[in-house]
Formats: structure tokens, sequence, C-alpha cells
């Protein structure tokens, strides 16, 4: 088939999304630079009784422990006792609840995984943003690539028990977090500097040259930073050092204390297209 524009290309897309910024302005450098707080329309207000009860906590380890309560209660994602159990049916005892944190841990493990698809198609549902990549870069529509990336998104072992609004919260929770952190610190950042390394720098590049080392990059609709460049020069010959919105960050280090992505000192943020400083480690 032939093409006479590339509209059918990912990052042509421009879906509606619940926060009520076009996705087409928040994937572009232009909102990178001159970021506006970002609310998931709803969720706030559905919650308003657990938001009220972070702001009594008196430090961030009290408030994950709250939050980890309240979603434990209201998904039922605790496990059940042996008596609880034995009173269930076989089907409910096996069957699989999906989880924000089940959902990290399987980010951790590999991005390119079913969890990496349920994630990016929350990102893709609520941002707007559409992904450019799950185990092979997702080209024009429809494809073999594409199929992959919309069966494992939709898969039900991931993707049930309310998974989107698990994510919602814990979006929300994040930049009350981020906020939180501020307001004791006294400070008013609106990005953080992190770090990303990679092999596949040049196929991301959509203005400049890396080899001139400031160059404009189009990210996957979901990605992983580092905090520091020795961190993200293990991932990769090229290391990108970026200034991200804070008000795009899902999941940073100090937010979830013992969660999986601590260890590796990650960072989850939304994509799109990012001006970088490139350095060959």
């Amino acid at each position: 088939m032939a093409y006479d524009d590339d509209t059918d290309l990912p990052h042509r897309w421009y879906a509606s999304n619940l926060v009520g910024v076009p996705a087409r302005v928040l994937a572009s450098t232009d909102f990178n630079a001159h970021p506006t707080a970002l609310a998931i329309a709803g969720t706030y207000e559905a919650h308003t009784a657990l938001f009220h009860l972070l702001d009594s906590s008196r430090d961030l380890n009290e408030a994950h422990d709250m939050f980890v309560h309240y979603l434990t209660l209201a998904f039922g994602l605790r496990k059940p006792e042996a008596h609880e159990a034995q009173a269930m049916g076989a089907a409910e005892q096996r069957r699989w609840r999906s989880s924000w944190r089940k959902l990290l841990q399987g980010w951790g493990m590999d991005s390119n995984g079913p969890a990496g698809a349920v994630l990016k198609g929350w990102v893709e549902s609520r941002f707007g943003l559409v992904p450019s990549f799950h185990k092979q870069p997702l080209l024009r529509f429809p494809s073999p690539a594409w199929v992959v990336y919309l069966q494992e998104k939709a898969a039900s072992r991931y993707n049930n028990n309310n998974i989107h609004q698990q994510l919602d919260l814990l979006y929300t929770y994040c930049q009350w977090a981020l906020r939180r952190i501020q307001q004791q610190d006294g400070t008013n950042a609106q990005h953080l500097r992190l770090w990303r390394g990679s092999n596949q720098c040049e196929e991301q590049v959509v203005a400049g040259r890396l080899q001139n080392r400031r160059c404009t990059v189009r990210l996957n609709n979901l990605v992983s930073f580092s905090l520091s460049q020795e961190d993200a020069s293990c991932f990769g010959d090229w290391v990108l050092e970026v200034q991200v919105p804070i008000v795009k960050v899902l999941v940073f280090p100090e937010l979830l204390p013992g969660q999986v992505l601590q260890g590796e000192q990650e960072v989850l943020a939304l994509g799109g297209d990012y001006e970088v400083m490139a350095r060959y480690a």
C-alpha cells in the first residue's frame, strides 16, 4: 500500500485524554519547558478521604503506609487468611487480582512484557500519548507489532481489578508527595534533572544530532530514567541528560519504600519529545 502522508504514524495521532491538556501539547518540548499542573479527572474528587488523611501524615513513610492500606481495602489486594481462603471457591482462590505493585514489579523485570503493555495503555488512556515502542517499533497501523501490543495491554492477567483506577491513584499520590516534599524543603522546582542510557538513540532523534550534544529525541509514552549519570550509563553507550517536568512523574524512588524500582534508583515518567544533552559514555 502506498502512503501519501504520515498521518497513520503513531506520533501523528492525537487521542483524547482525562487531563485537560491536548496530547499534542503534552508531548511537546514547549510543554516540557513550561509545564502546567495535570490532574486525572475525577480521581481526587472520588477519593478525597484518602488525600485528607495523607495531609495529616507526619512524613512520607507514614503517608506510604496510609496509601498502601487504602488501596488494599479499596481494591481487595490483601492476601486472604487461611480461614477466608477455605470459604472461597477454587476459582476465586486462583483468580489473579491485578495490582499497581505487580505492574511496577513487572515493569522492573521487562518493560516490554505484558505489565509494560498495561502501563503504556494506561498512559494512552489517561494522557492521550500513544506508545512508539513495545518489543519493537510501533510504526504504521495496523501491523503485527501493534497486534501484539494490543493483545498484551488487554490481557486479563494484568488488566483487571480496576487497574486503571489504581494507577490513577498512584499518579495522583505521586504528585501529592512531590508537592509535599517541596513544601517541606521550601522549593518550587518544576523539573527533575534525570538521565537515560540507551544504545538506540539515533532512531529517536527528531531534531539535531547526537554528536552535537544538544538535540531533540522522541521517547516512548512511558519511560524509565535514572537519578544519576553513572546509573544511566549502565543501560547504554549514549547517556541523555533530561529536564523532566515534575507533573510528568509517575514513580520516584522515595515514593514507595521497599518497592522494586527503588533499588534501581529508577524514575518512571511520561514521554514525548524532549530536548536533551547527549554524552557518549
